[in-house]
């Protein structure tokens, strides 16, 4: 029998070292018998890169055609289906959803963060679009929450980002140690005194620790002016760290010995390669996280005002905190891997549903 082609659709091609983990995470997990079509916001990098197929995810012609040549739509994953910014992302995946369904593709919604979902219409967008799916995973307790309550069948396990292959860093060993790694990222809720308040205390915590502060940009076009400001106030030694290649990212943490982290699978990449994790949630995905991983941090909205105070706080965890033990990190490696699993049922349920050698879809 031959291949099975599916089209991969998420936030891909965009900058974000996040949701390009999700990709590399999912091409990592998907059947050797699955030929992958990545709908991508840079289809040439995304092509150069992971050495797939891959089309304009905004050219109606170019999404037509992948669907018209493909027998699966995969839809994940991470925060794909939410309003809480706009009602256009819903809108954007609950209508190519609809059009695999309509062109007969087998769908598989995989490890989803799903919400907020304020408005009623994207609410009601969301709970059709996955009740139509083949198969459903998400990767955390708010998103099984709303599944329940909406009674479509799916499973639960952590982000699939934890069991991402790492790739070592060129020259980072180079860098003075020890290292300390820092992501902070545009958001409304880091006001320009709280970011000043952050930028005093890790200067404090520089000059106390002497540690080489690496600033990690996750996604350039909302991280990197914050790392250049930062970096332009410290005095002891810095490196902004850009890498486009999410195993790298990831790999980038064996070296740290502890994160400052706002962005969500900055906090997940650091975990997985044993590196004490400090977080400061803007989401409650990341509120989540801290709570299901015990991490240290505050919701940005309760900083301390005073810097010293956090600069305290950083100091008291570098000194005494520890990372996830090797117990915990394989468990959710392992536990990781269910998002594979469903892949893997999923996908053989429809090549014994085929005939051999056909190439009709599923209605």
């Amino acid at each position: 029998m031959g291949q099975i082609r599916a089209v991969l659709c998420g936030y891909y091609g965009k900058g974000n070292g996040g949701d390009e983990a999700l990709l590399a995470s999912l091409l990592q997990m998907l059947p050797d018998s699955v030929t992958p079509v990545v709908l991508s916001g840079n289809p040439s990098q995304t092509h150069q890169r992971y050495g797939v197929e891959s089309c304009d995810r905004t050219s109606a012609l170019q999404v037509l055609k992948a669907m018209r040549q493909s027998d699966v739509f995969i839809w994940g994953g991470g925060s794909l289906i939410q309003d809480i910014t706009s009602a256009a992302s819903p809108l954007y995946y609950g209508g190519l959803m609809g059009l695999a369904k309509q062109m007969g593709l087998q769908t598989i919604a995989w490890a989803q963060g799903i919400g907020p979902l304020k408005r009623p219409l994207t609410r009601w967008i969301a709970q059709n679009s996955f009740a139509s799916c083949t198969a459903v995973s998400v990767r955390d307790g708010g998103s099984a929450a709303i599944l329940k309550d909406w009674h479509i069948p799916f499973i639960e396990a952590p982000d699939p980002v934890w069991a991402l292959d790492s790739l070592p860093v060129k020259g980072l060993w180079d860098l003075p140690a020890p290292r300390v790694a820092v992501n902070l990222r545009s958001h409304p809720t880091l006001t320009p005194q709280r970011l000043a308040n952050l930028t005093q205390a890790l200067i404090d915590f520089q000059k106390a620790t002497h540690t080489c502060i690496l600033l990690v940009p996750f996604q350039a076009s909302q991280d990197l002016s914050i790392a250049q400001s930062i970096a332009s106030q410290l005095s002891g030694s810095y490196q902004i760290v850009c890498l486009e290649d999410p195993r790298e990212l990831k790999g980038l943490f064996r070296g740290v010995e502890m994160v400052i982290g706002m962005r969500y699978h900055s906090l997940i990449m650091a975990g997985a390669e044993a590196c004490r994790c400090f977080a400061l949630s803007y989401d409650p995905k990341v509120s989540h996280l801290m709570a299901q991983l015990n991490l240290p941090g505050w919701d940005l909205r309760e900083l301390p005002d005073e810097a010293s105070a956090i600069a305290r706080s950083w100091l008291e965890y570098y000194a005494n905190g520890n990372s996830l033990t090797s117990e915990q990190i394989q468990s959710l490696v392992d536990r990781a891997l269910m998002h594979r699993e469903l892949l893997a049922e999923a996908l053989s349920k429809r090549r014994a549903i085929e005939e051999p050698g056909s190439g009709d879809k599923i209605p």
